[in-house]
């Protein structure tokens, strides 16, 4: 699905990924983007992953984030580790600066039978989604096309509120008046990249890559 130079962004959320190693060029080692979280940027929504390790290292900047109910302020040259299944949100703080950061996703030790490749699958919809403007100003789709959503990359990401088991009621009802609507859980327009960039030299230099 992606390469390195590949770029996904959110106009909502203000997320702009470059890619570093993608689906296509990974190997065995994790994926990696350089993650451009614009002024008062914000992820979605606090979630956790219930197989795959994710890791943040924040290059210029700073990162607010929490972390199993413990708030951080990541500065450069600092990072922090997301174990599977621990809840954890993130935003930039700041009106005025840019906060670039290296993301790191891996599946965890013993998912062997896990795809992390459908993380970025996941990203390409919810971003996809944005940029239509097919979701609040939080980045948030419908609760018709989030039931499939969250269904269908129930192995990727979980979303913490409503509580995960009050979600599995919601979704069992509202899942098929979705699919009966018209709605997918995916949309392979979206998943593709939105653009193709070379990525800076230095930041690839700080994960590794040459």
């Amino acid at each position: 699905m992606s390469r390195c130079g590949d770029v996904y962004e959110n106009r909502v959320t203000g997320e702009y990924a470059v890619v570093l190693r993608g689906s296509e060029d990974r190997g065995d080692g994790p994926g990696i983007a350089h993650l451009t979280a614009r002024p008062g940027a914000a992820v979605v929504g606090e979630h956790f992953h219930p197989h795959m390790v994710e890791r943040f290292t924040v290059l210029r900047g700073q990162l607010n984030a929490r972390i199993g109910g413990r708030a951080l302020v990541l500065e450069p040259g600092q990072s922090a580790t997301v174990e599977p299944g621990v809840p954890h949100d993130w935003w930039n703080a700041s009106t005025v600066d840019e906060a670039h950061v290296l993301v790191e996703v891996d599946k965890a030790p013993g998912a062997e039978n896990i795809d992390p490749n459908r993380f970025e699958m996941l990203i390409g919809m919810l971003f996809g989604l944005a940029n239509d403007g097919k979701v609040d100003r939080k980045g948030r789709p419908n609760p018709l096309q989030g039931s499939l959503i969250a269904r269908e990359f129930a192995d990727v990401v979980v979303f913490t509120h409503p509580p995960p088991p009050v979600q599995r009621v919601l979704f069992a009802i509202l899942a098929p008046i979705a699919t009966l609507a018209g709605y997918k859980a995916i949309y392979p327009d979206y998943c593709k990249p939105h653009a193709h960039r070379t990525p800076d030299p230095e930041v690839l230099r700080a994960a590794g890559l040459q």
